[in-house]
Order: C-alpha cells, then sequence, then structure tokens
C-alpha cells in the first residue's frame, strides 16, 4: 500500500462517479502536517447524495460492484442508525469552506496506524487539536482509490472514529463503522466504540492551524 497521487485519485474517483466534479490539486503540492502520510481526495458527500447515510450507501455498492463484499448492516444505515460524529462535520465543514469551488477536498490524512490498537473513543480523546476521525464515506473513498489497503487479514483494518452508529434507532449511539478483509472479501460492519483491538485503526484528517 502507497498513497496515490491526487491526479490519480480523482481521476479514480471520476471514473467511478461520473461528474463527481474536481479539485484543488496545487493544495497536495504543499508540506504535510505532522502525522499525515499523505492527501486524500474525498468528494463532498452533498455532491453525491441528500443525506449522509444515502452517499454511504453509494460508496459501499460502489465497493460491491468493485470486489467481492458484505455488509454487514444492510438496511440499517438511516438516519437513525448512522451519523457523522460533530467534530467530523465540522472539520469537514472547514475544508469545504477553504476549497469552496471544488467538489472533492483535499485532504492531509493517514489510514489508521496512527491509532493502532486504540479504541474509538480513545482515539478521539487522543486527537490533536486539528485532527479529526474519518467516517465510512470517506475511508470507503480512500478504499475505492486505494484498494489495496484492504486484501489480506493480515493488514490492519479501519475503524471509522468519524461516524456514531446507534444498534438501534432509540438515541445510544454506542458503536462505530468497521472495515475489514476477511475470508476472501471486504467487510463492512460495526463494534463497539470502547473495544480495542490491535489489528484495528481509526484513519484520520487534519486542518490548517
Amino acid at each position: 500500500y502507497k498513497v496515490k497521487g491526487i491526479t490519480e485519485q480523482t481521476n479514480i474517483l471520476r471514473g467511478l462517479f461520473p461528474g463527481v466534479g474536481f479539485a484543488d490539486e496545487k493544495i497536495a503540492e504543499q508540506s504535510l502536517p505532522p502525522n499525515a502520510e499523505g492527501w486524500f481526495a474525498i468528494p463532498k458527500w452533498q455532491t453525491m447524495a441528500t443525506t449522509y447515510g444515502e452517499a454511504v450507501l453509494k460508496v459501499l455498492a460502489m465497493i460491491a460492484s468493485q470486489r467481492k463484499f458484505y455488509n454487514y448492516r444492510e438496511g440499517v444505515l438511516g438516519a437513525d442508525y448512522l451519523r457523522q460524529h460533530a467534530r467530523t462535520a465540522e472539520m469537514f465543514r472547514i475544508l469545504g469552506d477553504e476549497q469552496k469551488d471544488h467538489d472533492i477536498i483535499v485532504v492531509p490524512a493517514q489510514f489508521g496506524l496512527r491509532h493502532r490498537g486504540r479504541s474509538v473513543r480513545r482515539a478521539r480523546e487522543v486527537f490533536a487539536a486539528t485532527e479529526f476521525g474519518f467516517g465510512a464515506f470517506a475511508v470507503g473513498i480512500m478504499l475505492l482509490t486505494h484498494p489495496e489497503r484492504e486484501v489480506a487479514w493480515e493488514q490492519l483494518h479501519v475503524d471509522c472514529a468519524g461516524d456514531e452508529y446507534a444498534p438501534a434507532p432509540v438515541g445510544q449511539w454506542s458503536m462505530a463503522p468497521v472495515f475489514v478483509f476477511d475470508d476472501g472479501e471486504v467487510e463492512f460492519s460495526t463494534v463497539r466504540f470502547y473495544s480495542a483491538d490491535e489489528n484495528f485503526g481509526s484513519p484520520s484528517g487534519f486542518v490548517s492551524q
């Protein structure tokens, strides 16, 4: 696994999602902030659907069209079950305002190694002041542009600290989405946000100071 260039990432996204738009690719010429491993192209979810859950479903459907995939939360990804964490929503709003003329946001990020072995709750607690977790939409996009990131059980799998998941539509947001490669396929599921596993890490992005 190696982070692809922004041009390659945006070309992949336009091939998968015609009309997804463009990015300010010059941003990727800047120096990376501390703890980021590369620049990632993440579309604004609002350009792909009217609700966050619908945007996530589009990304999951695209993953399923590209490779063997199983969604353990099929049918329970509506607004009563899945939402962006408030910090993540605000950080993406800031990035979107900074890159307001583009539908694809260029984000300095890391793909999970920085928070390996930490629960989602702990990752959120130790985020730097400029750091925020990625949710299922952003992580799914990253897996579409970097499919080699999940091709073996021995790789580090990813949990999504940028989302909150309720196991029942009663407002108890006690879980978080995860992507894992197992039994020859990519799988999408959820875990308790306080559960730590050395085989998982939370991807995160960064905003400027």
